[in-house]
């Protein structure tokens, strides 16, 4: 409800990161939980779906409630542009190795949407500070990121994780990049329990816990970010980017 107030009140495109009802994904979950709140601004919104979603195993009531904005139904990967922005949503829930079908859309849809500025969201992170020793990256997201470092994007948005975490800008390996590496966020802000890491990522450029949603502005050159957050939470991030 208090994350829900502060989309009512700022304009733009609303992207989902997944989990985007909790804890099962089910249909009443929609119902009762998400179209009251988040749901009254559905219409300017897409979404990616996150583990939760997947409860059922198929995602059927997230892709009965959201349609084409969670993409095709069985795939919930799609692109989009907005403004001079190409954004690209993808979905870690269904096969997404090297060889995969979504990875080989990801490359050709990057391809033939060769834009100045590119930024790509899904639901789990690669790189994230977390709660178990030595836990910093999930391998298994890599493939985004090669073919998304290999054609020049600019920023990545993902959730899962249950705080707010803003990354130096780096290649697919982990290592720092300030000229052609990805700046990624981890937004797991929307609304439920929040946990601090006690592993902390060796690039995290800033984290905390709260409750809120990350505002971005799409410049034709580059980008500003600022984090809004909801009554009784203190996350201040704010800064600005400019496209590879």
């Amino acid at each position: 409800m208090l994350t829900s107030k502060l989309v009512d009140t700022t304009e733009g495109t609303i992207l989902t990161l997944g989990d985007n009802v909790f804890p099962s994904g089910n249909t009443e979950e929609y119902r009762d939980c998400y179209a009251p709140t988040w749901g009254t601004q559905k219409t300017r919104t897409w979404a990616a779906l996150g583990n939760h979603d997947y409860d059922s195993t198929t995602a059927a009531a997230a892709f009965a409630y959201w349609g084409d904005r969670a993409g095709s139904s069985g795939t919930g990967y799609y692109s989009m542009d907005i403004g001079e922005w190409h954004v690209v949503v993808l979905n870690d829930n269904v096969p997404n190795g090297s060889g995969s079908a979504e990875v080989q859309w990801l490359r050709d849809d990057l391809r033939s949407h060769p834009s100045h500025c590119t930024l790509a969201l899904w639901h789990q992170p690669l790189f994230l500070s977390s709660q178990t020793a030595g836990f910093t990256r999930r391998p298994a997201m890599r493939p985004f990121w090669n073919a998304l470092y290999a054609a020049g994007a600019d920023v990545v948005v993902n959730g899962h994780q249950h705080d707010y975490e803003r990354m130096d800008p780096m290649s697919p390996d982990g290592s720092p990049d300030s000229a052609q590496g990805i700046r990624q966020f981890n937004v797991g802000t929307g609304g439920d329990s929040q946990a601090m890491p006690t592993v902390i990522h060796p690039h995290s450029a800033y984290l905390a816990t709260g409750y809120g949603v990350l505002r971005l502005r799409l410049r034709a050159d580059g980008y500003d970010w600022d984090f809004l957050p909801a009554a009784g939470t203190s996350i201040i991030d704010a800064g600005s980017g400019t496209c590879h």
